[in-house]
């Protein structure tokens, strides 16, 4: 029986032109060696399975090579070549960094590239896996990797570029391997089964490359291993059984059943996936791969985007033409939302089917629950909200900052103008009674509610005209009470109107004319919003409405002063010189 190499090592290319992807790189690589340009120092990264050491030793075999070819290859005939294929050339010499990660370590590669090659002209010294170095040692290979012999080169391979030292990056020409496409690693596992003689569908190969995620490695070890479950006759159905991967089958109904607004369906689709031992996460990143393939596959500059064989892209593409931008935008949004959610609730299974029973509702929308709308009552028994200047406008209800407005000055240095207050409407809610709401919603007054009967309305203009001629003399000490009675029962949440009132100072001016004395323009812009309100109350406690306020912020040169104990110790002398010498004599100090 014959002895069995795995794939990765069987069909491990041998020359730059077999590598699979990385043809870039490959051809700065043969450019170095034919011009003879050649550093002394390389780092290549990159994703693990991409062709980084594969690289490297096809680089040290070809620049020893005693005849390479004209394209920069090497002629694999030489006795160095063949040294090299047999794996025992002393011209290149593999280090693992994972487990000889130490300075001593790094210190007998020094030793070792103080020889000269026996064959050929260069050493190479190819370091995998060089990030897992420790700082000590990275410090100890600085010089060496700076200033090498001649003969020696230095190919370092990393997974984890960041993690290496700057001093180290700094001393080497990088190149950054890409991670191979779908299409590249199928057509090389389209060659390798017909080596292997293996019948293989094209769907079945695109689901290993998509599966090994960029890798060569990784698609050639999955490979065999269906390969080994399927007998030799690889289908697209052995596959996603073997590798426990969804099948686009159940994307493309679930789309149907979105488009006809199937929420049934789409909820038993997942509980089918689930059933089959699919997580949930899982599932809603496949729905938004799905998605998202949909979506370039609606348009033809587009489509070549698409990474799948070529029997489900035109599947793909019939589809696309059934779904509208707009609904595959804000399926491609909730299921984003939903994966993002995912880890952190509670509900799992329930955070996925209501991203479904809303994706359903995108084309179909479910319509809102209509009731009928209760008519709406008049805030009080008798109709208000009625006034003699505008008797029909009566849609917004009428409360006391509307019926009172300020007019505030433009500056502080301005000329205070006067505020004239307009009579309330008669059986008004109290101002201090705040009102949620909704029930203040509830207690609008509508067109419907204005009386009809001219007799009614000619009844409520005798009440409103006996109202107007409110003009109870007025006692100030009584309306500073009111006003800081009025100022304390204001609530919490407006904490900053309460302050204003309490420091405002009211002072009178004549009959009926008072003034408001405001420390700043904030405060003031503040009361220009209670005001009317305010005037509202006071109308009906003092029984006058035709009183007047003016605001007036306080100049600093009326701001009282506060002295401090030596200012007031300073005009007690003034009065009295003899407290000065009571002060020396007994060694007082004004605290």
């Amino acid at each position: 029986m014959e002895d069995f190499i795995v794939s990765a090592r069987k069909y491990r290319p041998a020359t730059f032109r077999s590598v699979v992807g990385q043809q870039s790189l490959t051809t700065t690589l043969k450019n170095a060696v034919v011009t003879r340009k050649l550093a002394h120092a390389f780092l290549f990264c990159g994703p693990r399975g991409v062709g980084k050491t594969t690289c490297a030793r096809i680089f040290a075999k070809t620049i020893n090579c005693f005849h390479p070819t004209e394209d920069g290859e090497a002629c694999n005939q030489c006795e160095s070549c063949v040294s090299f294929n047999d794996q025992r050339s002393y011209n290149i010499h593999e280090l693992d960094a994972a487990s000889n990660n130490s300075v001593d370590d790094i210190r007998t590669l020094i030793e070792q590239v103080r020889i000269p090659p026996q064959i050929g002209q260069y050493k190479v010294y190819i370091v995998d896996e060089v990030h897992m170095l420790s700082t000590a040692a990275f410090n100890a290979f600085l010089k060496t990797l700076e200033e090498p012999p001649r003969h020696a080169i230095f190919v370092l391979a990393t997974t984890e570029k960041h993690k290496i030292l700057p001093t180290i990056l700094s001393r080497c020409q990088i190149y950054d391997f890409n991670r191979i496409s779908v299409n590249d690693t199928v057509e090389h596992l389209q060659y390798v089964a017909l080596q292997e003689g293996i019948t293989a569908e094209p769907e079945a190969l695109n689901v290993i490359a998509q599966k090994a995620d960029g890798g060569m490695r990784d698609a050639l070890s999955i490979f065999d291993q269906v390969v080994s479950f399927t007998g030799g006759s690889i289908t697209y159905k052995a596959v996603i059984d073997n590798l426990n991967v969804l099948d686009y089958d159940y994307y493309f109904r679930l789309i149907d059943a979105f488009l006809a607004g199937n929420v049934p369906q789409s909820l038993l689709l997942f509980n089918e996936v689930l059933s089959a031992g699919f997580e949930g996460q899982n599932f809603i990143s496949g729905l938004s791969a799905h998605l998202r393939d949909l979506l370039v596959a609606r348009d033809p500059q587009t489509v070549v985007l698409l990474e799948v064989g070529e029997a489900i892209g035109l599947r793909y593409i019939e589809q696309a033409k059934l779904c509208v931008p707009q609904f595959l935008y804000r399926a491609l949004e909730l299921a984003t939302e939903c994966e993002l959610n995912y880890r952190v609730s509670k509900n799992k299974r329930l955070l996925v089917e209501l991203a479904l029973m809303r994706m359903c509702q995108i084309i179909h929308p479910i319509a809102p629950l209509s009731a009928p709308k209760p008519e709406l009552q008049p805030i009080a028994q008798a109709p208000v909200a009625v006034a003699p200047q505008q008797p029909v406008q009566t849609a917004a209800p009428a409360t006391p900052v509307a019926a009172v407005p300020v007019q505030p000055t433009s500056s502080p240095q301005a000329t205070a103008q006067p505020v004239v207050p307009r009579p309330p409407l008669p059986q008004q809610p109290q101002p201090l009674q705040k009102k949620p709401v909704n029930q203040m919603a509830a207690q609008s007054i509508s067109i419907r509610n204005i009386p009809e009967k001219k007799e009614q309305l000619k009844e409520d203009k005798a009440v409103y005209q006996s109202v107007v001629t409110m003009n109870t003399p007025i006692n100030l000490a009584l309306m500073e009470q009111l006003w800081s009675g009025y100022a304390r029962q204001i609530p919490k949440e407006r904490i900053l109107a309460q302050k204003a009132m309490i420091s405002s100072k009211i002072v009178f001016l004549q009959e009926n004319q008072f003034e408001l004395m405001i420390d700043s323009p904030h405060q003031k812009d503040i009361l220009v919003e209670e005001l009317p309100a305010v005037i509202g109350f006071l109308q009906k406690e003092l029984q006058n409405n035709v009183f007047r306020f003016s605001l007036r912020v306080i100049e600093a040169d009326e701001r009282p002063r506060i002295f401090s104990p030596q200012d007031k110790f300073k005009a007690m002398v003034n009065s009295n010189p003899a407290l000065y010498d009571l002060v020396e004599k007994f060694g007082l100090e004004i605290a």
